[in-house]
């Protein structure tokens, strides 16, 4: 890794374990610790926001330059000695916990929230990166799940030769599609590689044979990706996925140097979108997060409970 994206990554809060693992504390989790406010993935699947790990076991590499992406870009590099599945995962955790020490003294932190901060039982496997790349990562969510840990992998869909070979799959499943066609794909995603279009293909046609519950996420952009509902439509049928994300992008990150306020679209233009999409793929809004400006599509009866749905005790 290279010294000053190292400093940098520092500077912004990542802890860095063997050069290519990271942790970072979520905006959420310090919002729910002090103010009890709590991440839209709380509210729709019935995690818990102080009890998450956001990681990721491959910072080095991804193959998009996505217009949106809010973190530090350009720096990929060749990875020589991968951490052991076991190893990376204890020590994220450990440097998570020095992270929240000071919420501690924080009288607005309760003890017991602060004690089960400490243990988390959810990794959002996306911090930055693309984690598939990571060749452990079987191993890793095998780990985790030993533990009683939920899992949830997002990827952004180039890698299907990786995630058709994984023996253990995530608890819940993320594929990014944040473009409705090819053209607009690369305008929006600026893809390292010359057919990722047709890999995210090839993962959205692989993912109905996969056995974990799966969300397709739309993170959308005004004046960039946002529209072309008929086209998104026709992407979610092929997925046939168990939910559908469509989330309006932030204003936030490194995205600044690239876009606007104006590019983002309001929680009531999200919504409209998500019915005329639901209308297309036989689903129905089941939950809703204006503040976040999400919308979760799902199938009538959908348990979006994921610890319930695997018959997992907190």
């Amino acid at each position: 890794m290279d010294d000053k994206y190292r400093e940098t990554l520092i500077k912004q809060q990542y802890r860095i374990y063997k050069d290519h693992a990271a942790v970072k504390l979520c905006h959420w989790m310090k919002e729910s610790m002090i103010h009890g406010r709590t991440c839209y993935k709380q509210d729709f699947y019935g995690i818990q926001s102080h009890r998450c790990l956001q990681m990721t076991p491959a910072i080095n590499e991804c193959s998009h330059m996505c217009q949106f992406c809010w973190r530090v870009q350009g720096h990929d590099f060749e990875v020589k000695d991968w951490a052991e599945p076991k190893d990376m995962l204890d020590n994220l955790i450990e440097m998570q916990r020095k992270l929240i020490t000071g919420f501690n003294g924080d009288d607005r932190c309760s003890k017991q929230m602060y004690e089960e901060a400490r243990n988390p039982n959810q990794v959002a496997i996306s911090l930055a990166g693309e984690p598939i790349t990571y060749p452990y990562l079987s191993d890793f969510l095998k780990e985790c799940h030993s533990r009683k840990m939920m899992t949830f992998l997002v990827t952004n869909g180039t890698y299907p030769e990786q995630l058709e070979a994984l023996d253990e799959l995530p608890r819940q499943l993320y594929i990014t599609v944040a473009a409705p066609n090819e053209e607009v794909y690369r305008k929006t995603c600026v893809p390292k590689i010359s057919d990722g279009w047709e890999r995210i293909m090839k993962t959205l046609e692989l993912l109905p044979s996969l056995d974990t519950r799966t969300v397709i996420r739309h993170t959308l952009v005004k004046g960039l990706n946002f529209g072309w509902v008929d086209e998104y439509a026709k992407l979610d049928n092929i997925a046939s996925p168990d939910m559908i994300e469509p989330k309006g992008y932030v204003f936030v990150g490194s995205s600044r140097m690239r876009l606007s306020m104006d590019s983002m679209p309001s929680f009531d233009e999200i919504k409209d979108f998500s019915e005329q999409l639901g209308e297309r793929t036989g689903m129905s809004i089941v939950k809703q997060k204006p503040d976040s400006r999400v919308v979760l599509l799902g199938k009538e009866g959908l348990e979006t409970d994921v610890r319930k749905y695997y018959g997992l005790d907190d």
